[in-house]
């Protein structure tokens, strides 16, 4: 078995082989013990949530889970049903709870398996807290003394009511009503399934709504390559409306396994990352709404996010890459909002934690107050820019972790000054390497801390200049 290790957010692992409801039970209470000892003064408190998502067996490991921190003298709060893992991350807060449990393994695929650990403030737990954790697995604890107490409660109810509060839920609900808006839901057989038509009160067309913890053989990730379902629908659906002259807006969303990463489909068919969905948030958040505050982005984050964000003269921060460094920033610094590319976005007037479909809502509703498609609120975002490029990311198997040594070594002894024919002008290793090139364009060079994978993200003038520099990128690293 590989040694539990928690990664960018939570430990995770295949099921029966390192993912195991022994395992879980050594982890869990220790883990309630540290959000105990970091968060217990502050909250008075000795109440842990569990939740889970709809992977194979999730509500089996977290009764398990709820169980073994009961027995620890916890008072527990055992989800009643699969929920995103926001809406856990919010019962958290709302309960004045030391934390939340949840297990899940987000847009891992479907043999896989894990815990995130949520802290009383409502979002991840920062680096320091699951180091803790780790160190002391191995140390032998004396159970709590008396067993603490053991409620379920359904973890929609109060999320719903939370969610519903922070948007205009009606001006949505005028706009599907008098058929001006059709909604569309990718839920990727994960947690979020049900969840914007309860939000709306409205009907949704949801797809892969079936709980099936082999995801269709794919991954719940948010990602091109596995939504072809939802690119058919909604181009055959906006054939079906071409003549019509009132034709609705489509707006299609998709979410990943446990809800906190969002991705999007305009009208037309075409694929809206969070790299498109962050500067149309900002502005609608900003100009429609009047909120204010910091946007935190990652290095990896597009360079159209400043330029937007320098439209209504907000300023920019910009962290190493996985969502714990936004959360971290958001409870320092009065925040509009803060995304990462890979679709964790969260919101300042909430808890710091990423949310999928808070921001779906936040998306209706821009398209309900403009009128507009997503895709023409991205390009009309362009033009007042001037910022047209292209954004793409690989993620390249390696041989095995000698090999990502070598790599690393040769980073280190023979730092790249040209990359695909564009001199280097300068580079960043804050999170791994960031190189800017003399054209402006960009390319991270990023390794997986738990795998053999290399991670290449480039942003360039054209899709073509962006797949000329990472298959540069693939090419280096094949050579050494």
């Amino acid at each position: 078995m590989h040694p539990i290790k928690f990664g960018t957010d939570g430990w995770r692992g295949l099921i029966a082989a390192d993912f195991t409801f022994e395992r879980l039970a050594l982890v869990s209470p220790v883990a309630a013990q540290v959000l105990a000892d970091v968060y217990g003064d502050t909250t008075g408190s000795r109440t842990i949530v569990v939740g889970y998502d709809r992977r194979f067996m999730a509500e089996a490991f977290a009764r398990t889970a709820a169980e073994t921190v009961q027995a620890a003298g916890f008072d527990v709060l055992l989800s009643n049903t699969y929920a995103p893992t926001p809406a856990f991350s919010w019962a958290a807060h709302k309960q004045n709870a030391l934390g939340a449990l949840v297990i899940t393994a987000s847009h891992n695929p479907g043999g896989y398996l894990g815990l995130k650990v949520k802290g009383a403030f409502g979002g991840s737990v920062p680096p320091e807290v699951t180091q803790q954790i780790e160190a002391q697995l191995s140390q032998v604890r004396p159970l709590g003394g008396r067993a603490g107490t053991l409620q379920t409660f359904d973890p929609w109810l109060s999320y719903c009511e939370a969610l519903r509060a922070k948007v205009e839920i009606s001006q949505i609900q005028e706009a599907i009503a008098q058929g001006k808006l059709k909604v569309f839901a990718d839920v990727m057989h994960g947690a979020a399934a049900g969840g914007l038509a309860a939000l709306l009160g409205m009907p949704v067309r949801e797809i892969n709504s079936s709980r099936d913890p082999l995801f269709g053989g794919g991954a719940p990730e948010p990602l091109p390559r596995y939504l072809s379902q939802m690119f058919r629908v909604i181009r055959t659906e906006g054939r079906s409306g071409v003549s019509n002259d009132e034709a609705a807006q489509l707006a299609g969303f998709v979410f990943d396994g446990d809800s906190d990463r969002i991705a999007a489909v305009d009208g037309q068919g075409n694929f809206l990352s969070s790299q498109v969905l962050i500067p149309i948030l900002i502005e609608h958040l900003a100009s429609r709404r009047g909120f204010t505050g910091e946007v935190i982005k990652t290095i990896s984050g597009s360079d159209l996010i400043p330029r937007v964000a320098s439209l209504y003269n907000l300023p920019v921060y910009e962290t190493a890459i996985g969502y714990k460094y936004i959360a971290d920033r958001m409870l320092s610094a009065q925040v509009l909002l803060g995304g990462e590319e890979s679709g964790g976005i969260g919101y300042g007037n909430h808890i710091p934690e990423r949310d999928a479909l808070l921001s779906a809502l936040y998306l209706l509703e821009a398209i309900a107050h403009s009128g507009l498609d997503l895709g023409d609120l991205y390009r009309r975002l362009q033009e007042q820019t001037s910022f047209t490029w292209a954004y793409d990311r690989i993620d390249l198997p390696l041989t095995g972790m000698d090999v990502r040594s070598r790599l690393l070594q040769q980073l280190q002894a023979q730092p790249l000054k040209e990359i695909a024919g564009q001199a280097v002008v300068d580079c960043h290793t804050v999170d791994g390497y960031k190189f800017r090139l003399s054209d402006r364009s960009w390319l991270i060079i990023r390794f997986s801390g738990t795998e053999p994978v290399l991670r290449l993200y480039c942003e360039a003038p054209n899709i073509q200049q962006v797949h000329y520099t990472l298959d540069w990128a693939k090419n280096w690293a094949n050579s050494v």
